[in-house]
């Protein structure tokens, strides 16, 4: 099965970009290629852009705190194993705590680092970061795998707070939904939500399938329009289209 994900709100859809963001991170960054270091190092200039939200730290904090709360209710509920329970509220407790020990705007230790600002300045070009245009940053990737993981590492590791905070969000999000079969009749398919205040929808497709979901939303209403490949470009599909829809909220 391949699971689309569809934010409602912006704060989910910033999340969403920083665990992409930080999963492409980790992949590159734990090889030893020269290149692959190169795309650990660009995709930690696209964390900077995105953590720079003035709003992103508070709305983590918040929303652990909530979540402390609704789930602190549980403790004593037969109908809840209590360990599992604990074990939540312990990794809330620590992300939390994380968060509050970030001093300062988010990656500003980043952004006072003038060298790593001329290449991330330089990277915005098209080829902007050749040898000749940054031979300090050329000779960077000709220094041992170790030495520059061990660089890589001291730079993104500050910012793990922030990853952690909005991970333990996420997977209480994706927990919260119950998934329900359904079919788009001829490729489309509709519903009113009646207000329903869903953070984020899930749709799961079959991967043997040769379509892929166009999704639209709003407070009233979910459109999803399945698009499948002809002649090299997407094209509405006509068959039905069964798939698993999940509406997710906190």
């Amino acid at each position: 099965m391949i699971t689309y994900e569809y934010p409602l709100v912006e704060r989910i859809r910033t999340m969403l970009r920083l665990e992409d963001l930080f999963d492409r991170a980790a992949f590159f960054l734990d090889r030893g290629d020269p290149l692959e270091h190169h795309v650990a190092l660009l995709t930690l200039f696209e964390i900077l852009d995105v953590v720079g939200r003035a709003d992103l730290k508070s709305d983590l904090l918040q929303e652990l705190d909530r979540q402390r709360a609704v789930l602190g209710a549980y403790r004593g509920n037969p109908e809840i194993d209590q360990d599992a329970l604990a074990q939540v509220l312990a990794d809330i407790d620590r992300a939390h705590a994380a968060l509050l020990g970030m001093t300062g705007k988010i990656g500003q230790y980043l952004r006072e680092n003038d060298w790593l600002m001329v290449i991330k300045q330089r990277t915005s070009i098209p080829g902007g970061a050749c040898e000749f245009d940054l031979p300090s940053y050329h000779y960077w990737l000709h220094r041992p795998g170790e030495a520059r993981r061990h660089d890589l590492e001291g730079w993104i590791r500050p910012l793990y707070p922030i990853r952690d905070a909005a991970a333990i969000v996420l997977k209480l999000l994706r927990e919260s939904g119950k998934a329900a079969a359904v079919v788009a009749q001829g490729g489309a398919f509709q519903q009113m939500l009646g207000g329903r205040a869903a953070q984020m929808v899930r749709i799961r497709v079959a991967g043997d399938l040769d379509f892929t979901p166009e999704i639209s939303a709003n407070k009233y209403m979910l459109n999803v329009r399945f698009m499948t490949m002809r002649d090299g470009r997407p094209r509405p599909a006509e068959a039905d289209v069964g798939f698993e829809l999940t509406f997710c909220t906190l």
